[in-house]
């Protein structure tokens, strides 16, 4: 990926995970903690901030395969996503022997603690970690203008639910977890019935055009990681909350009234 300054931007990634049910794509929205200081009570997907681990992990070739190919902003926020994945949802996106209950909730505990760290636990469990199986899917950093508590530098990627897995919330960050279509996620926010993040609105619009997963890898593969960053206009006097058009997003605009940011 292109190297981008973002003004000390917090090096942040995030998964959309994906499962096929039924005939439709459906994904993972966490609902965040209501008192949690960014995005309390929002539904997002799973992710946080990069952390040294994640670039130590990343560095690793026994617990990170395919990254030493990869930018290295790239390849620690792949191990950021699939680490965030584990403590918020319970679900591995690694690759090793099976994991009990028991041994799962005491390395999130710890974790989620930061007693050990994700390298601690992938090789304690002798898991590794396949870059392949995260797939980019955008990036999105707020401008420095922007009057944001914080602003996070945030590397998206899709990655299938892997079988076996199951979520469970960790009731901490995560107090509940919804599998729903793209297009029914808009639909319940169009309603008040949740609250999401303009990214999150955004990236759910986008999701929804595409009826598979290969349909979605297939046009990723296609497509160019692009930087998405909102800036705000006026326009007959009322500010507007906008980004790049033709980028795949079919919304590229709302009116800033209307927003949550954070």
């Amino acid at each position: 990926m292109t190297e981008i300054k973002s003004d000390m931007a917090i090096a942040a990634a995030t998964v959309v995970l994906m499962r096929e049910t039924g005939g439709c794509l459906e994904l993972l929205l966490v609902e965040r903690a209501a008192a949690t200081a960014f995005a309390g009570g929002a539904m997002v997907f799973p992710g946080g901030r990069v952390d040294p681990g994640d670039h130590a992990v990343a560095a690793d070739a026994a617990l990170a395969i395919g990254a030493a190919g990869l930018d290295p902003t790239d390849a620690a926020a792949r191990v950021t996503a699939a680490r965030e994945t584990f403590e918020e949802a319970d679900v591995l996106l690694s690759d090793g022997p099976p994991i009990g209950a028991a041994d799962r909730a005491a390395w999130r505990a710890r974790l989620n603690a930061d007693t050990a760290s994700y390298g601690d636990f992938l090789r304690a469990a002798g898991h590794t970690i396949d870059s392949a199986r995260l797939t980019p899917f955008t990036r999105w950093v707020p401008p420095v203008a922007a009057r944001l508590a914080r602003r996070f530098d945030t590397l998206f990627y899709i990655a299938e639910l892997p079988p076996g897995e199951a979520v469970t919330p960790d009731g901490r960050e995560a107090v509940a977890a919804h599998w729903l279509t793209a297009a029914d996620a808009v639909a319940r926010a169009e309603r008040s019935e949740i609250s999401l993040l303009f990214p999150t609105r955004r990236n759910l619009e986008r999701l929804a055009q595409y009826p598979s997963l290969a349909a979605l890898l297939a046009r990723l593969a296609d497509l160019p990681i692009t930087l998405i960053q909102p800036e705000l206009i006026l326009r007959d006097g009322a500010p507007w909350l906008t980004i790049p058009t033709g980028c795949d997003y079919p919304v590229t605009e709302e009116p800033a009234g209307a927003v949550r940011r954070e």
